[in-house]
């Protein structure tokens, strides 16, 4: 890893000014409840760009940016970031990163390969290290992916709105058609589709080729949820991002009892006022992720570029809690999504198999 003094003396005053006010944050940190001793000072700084949106778009970006905020307290490191209005704006805040001296640079997102932006500033830099969520690596030596197989529990979201369905009519649609989305709404069609196999009565999974085309377009996704509500669905998995939040406004206008599944991040916790139309959420645990690969560094790990993969078994992806659904939600589907999630951990259930 290069020399922490050298890299300093890279950045630019102004993000200078902004790393001292981090630093002093960070010392101001709460005790540690384990040993009564607050969070020691060290001379990391863990950076991240964001996809599209904001920080606070309750979601994808938002979750991943936890993760650096949690290492900020718990490590006393450094923190720098910036927001991608779009994508255009990747790869120039990705150079800032390189010129701020990053240790670590988290690149948000599936968008980060448009124009290979991505890969070409990693190769551009290769004395900077990189990982890239939802991303792969090329060969490059200092890019380390950071990746999910959201089929698992996106399988289990499926399994369970079939059978709380009231019409066996269940929905889904997409921000971008990209793998980082169609493997969830993949996984959610397989897992209504068990259902359905396994009971016998037949489930119809509409808006499986619903996409908005972007993860900004809220007038969109409101009309896709609104088709999808007027097909009969009772149940609705928005795969993107903060979108969802159109999908509740949809529901709540049609006066009927359907309801909603999150995505990324625990949406009944994170927006408590849609905790009565959010039956589950299928969390993309990255908050973690990222928390554990500044951990590795900041404990003097070498940078490595094996791929990080979220999965059940490991707990890097998972179904949320049923929260204010937990009464409606049997027991019996309760030990079955267990029973699921056990066979889909040691291989005998294939999320991605079609029924």
């Amino acid at each position: 890893m290069k020399s922490f003094t050298r890299k300093r003396a890279l950045g630019a005053v102004a993000i200078a000014g902004v790393a001292a006010l981090m630093l002093s944050a960070c010392g101001a940190a709460p005790e540690d409840e384990g040993n009564g001793s607050a969070a020691p000072e060290n001379d990391f700084l863990a950076c991240a760009v964001s996809d599209e949106g904001s920080w606070q778009d309750k979601s994808f970006n938002e979750a991943a940016y936890g993760g650096l905020e949690m290492a900020a307290e718990d490590l006393g490191i450094e923190i720098h970031d910036a927001e991608s209005g779009s994508p255009e704006d990747f790869q120039p805040n990705l150079e800032a990163m390189v010129g701020a001296g990053c240790d670590v640079t988290f690149a948000v997102g599936f968008n980060f390969s448009l124009n290979d932006v991505m890969t070409n500033v990693a190769t551009e830099n290769p004395d900077s290290h990189f990982v890239w969520i939802d991303g792969w690596n090329s060969g490059e030596t200092n890019l380390k992916p950071i990746q999910y197989s959201m089929a698992e529990s996106s399988f289990l979201a499926g399994y369970l709105a079939a059978a709380y369905s009231t019409t066996k009519t269940v929905g889904t649609y997409g921000g971008m058609d990209i793998d980082a989305v169609t493997v969830f709404m993949q996984g959610f069609e397989n897992g209504a589709k068990y259902y359905e196999s396994e009971t016998g009565t037949p489930v119809t999974v509409v808006g499986m080729t619903d996409f908005v085309g972007d993860f900004e377009n809220t007038g969109l996704a409101k009309s896709i949820s609104e088709g999808q509500l007027t097909a009969g669905a009772d149940v609705i998995f928005p795969v993107a991002g903060g979108l969802f939040t159109a999908t509740a406004e949809a529901i709540r206008e049609s006066g009927g009892n359907a309801v909603m599944l999150g995505v990324d991040k625990d949406i009944a916790v994170t927006q408590p006022e849609l905790a009565d139309i959010t039956l589950t959420s299928v969390e993309k645990r990255m908050t973690q992720a990222v928390y554990d690969v500044i951990a590795a560094l900041v404990d003097g790990e070498e940078f490595d570029i094996e791929p990080y993969v979220g999965t059940l078994e490991n707990d890097g992806t998972a179904l949320s809690g049923f929260g204010e659904f937990d009464g409606q939600v049997s027991d019996e589907i309760k030990t079955k999504l267990d029973e699921l999630k056990a066979g889909i951990i040691d291989g005998s259930i294939d999320p991605l198999a079609a029924m």
